[in-house]
């Protein structure tokens, strides 16, 4: 094969990895940083796990398989903050509160609900509920919170939870079961 042959073969394959990507990683991108931003605790080292797991995913784009898009790209989202926390955080992974109050509700409740809190006393109790879940959140093991972040804010099923985390499903139910004892223990600690 000569030289411009390989060119434009390489070329084809290029164009066909950027949609594969674009079809498959792209529409969860939003997702993607929400659980990156979970996970890490602040908007900026989100960012940069986003953008390292989206480096990882269109460079595995052919090794997709046609599983579950929405998992697989959690899937290397999470392993990516994982690996990005031990490499930058090694000790214990600490929580920024790096928004305002109005930021948090757009990002984290408005986008799964998809309807604003209308009146001024719903607005001040569900901050007053939301900062004091994200603070029993974050006093989760990883392995808790991890799981209750895939299953109550990104609303995933328990299979695709164990695909994401790599655990049988009975581990994860356990873990969600044991974190969400946890997290009321914590909530009825701070009350």
């Amino acid at each position: 094969m000569s030289g411009q042959q390989q060119t434009s073969v390489s070329v084809v394959q290029n164009k066909d990895d950027r949609n594969d990507f674009d079809e498959i990683f792209m529409p969860y991108m939003s997702e993607a940083y929400r659980l990156a931003q979970w996970l890490s605790g602040n908007a900026s080292d989100a960012e940069d796990i986003v953008q390292e797991a989206a480096i990882r995913a269109f460079r595995g784009i052919k090794g997709f398989g046609a599983v579950n898009a929405r998992a697989w790209s959690l899937t290397i989202v999470r392993n990516t903050a994982l690996s990005w926390l031990t490499k930058n955080r090694p000790r214990k992974v600490t929580y920024i509160n790096d928004l305002n109050p109005a930021e948090q509700q757009e990002i984290e409740y408005e986008g799964l609900h998809g309807t604003k809190v209308e009146t001024p006393e719903d607005v001040v109790l569900f901050k007053a509920d939301a900062t004091a879940i994200q603070k029993a959140l974050e006093q989760l093991p990883t392995q808790f919170r991890e799981v209750i972040v895939l299953r109550e804010i990104n609303q995933m099923n328990y299979r695709d939870i164990a695909e994401i985390t790599n655990v049988p499903i009975g581990t994860v139910m356990s873990r969600l079961s044991r974190g969400r004892q946890l997290l009321i223990a914590l909530l009825g600690d701070q009350k």
